[in-house]
């Protein structure tokens, strides 16, 4: 039985080292399409009708959650691809087939090829589940594991005030303890953290919309958190910002 298969994330290398791994080894699967972000995503999904997609968590153009909430009907099997593994992926892994970490090692992947084999053609994706798991109110007692180089800090994700970028590192500011620097890039932490608890005003700050003081509208729109710290807001995301803050 063939096993027609979509591979959708925005990291080239990514996309063919899944790709080689799959063709040299599991005959049954039909690589019928690559896609490099949510909107190629959503067009290939609906013109090759795929039996299963492996699908990026964080895209460049918005998240794979992003893309399924935007389908009619999720009617595959559904693999998620990620860098990091942190609490949120217990969610994933109740309402997707699995997922896999990246760089996708060999073994890993040939047990979620059968285990895809055993399931296909059974319901298998709850969106309502998914959502559901990442609502504020069941990630209220959430913990994020933070490891500098002497150091494994276990904090409440409802105590992040805010996330500072500064290169491949990530600043977290608190409410109730001293800072935390982690050698890890701000861009995994957006996507490990509630989507609908934390915002990316700008390239360099992440916050927790629960910690936001007030909006100043002069000289452009800076946020203003509980700690005093002046968040500027880009352009493109000022409309997004208020509409979370519409739905609070």
């Amino acid at each position: 039985m063939n096993i027609h298969t979509l591979i959708i994330d925005d990291e080239t290398h990514a996309r063919n080292a899944i790709i080689g791994m799959l063709k040299h080894n599991f005959p049954e699967i039909v690589i019928v399409g690559e896609a490099n972000g949510v909107f190629e995503g959503l067009k290939a999904i609906r013109e090759l009708s795929p039996d299963l997609v492996f699908l990026d968590i964080q895209m460049g153009d918005g998240t794979g959650i992003e893309l399924l909430q935007r389908l009619d009907e999720i009617d595959f099997s559904l693999i998620f691809l990620t860098a990091y593994e942190e609490y949120a992926l217990q969610a994933f892994k109740y309402s997707a087939t699995d997922y896999l970490l990246k760089p996708v090692d060999i073994d890993d992947l040939e047990k979620t090829i059968e285990k895809v084999k055993h399931v296909m053609h059974r319901p298998q994706f709850d969106m309502e589940a998914l959502l559901n798991s990442l609502k504020p109110e069941n990630n209220t007692e959430k913990k994020i594991v933070l490891k500098t180089s002497d150091s494994i800090h276990l904090v409440k994700v409802t105590s992040i005030i805010r996330c500072e970028s500064s290169g491949n590192y990530t600043r977290f500011f608190f409410d109730n303890r001293k800072p935390i620097m982690v050698s890890r890039p701000l861009k995994e932490f957006e996507t490990t953290l509630p989507a609908d608890r934390f915002f990316r005003p700008h390239q360099s700050h992440l916050i927790n919309i629960n910690m936001i003081d007030h909006i100043k509208k002069t000289d452009g729109y800076q946020v203003i958190m509980t700690d005093g710290s002046n968040i500027p807001v880009a352009t493109r995301k000022k409309d997004t910002l208020f509409n979370l803050l519409d739905e609070m």
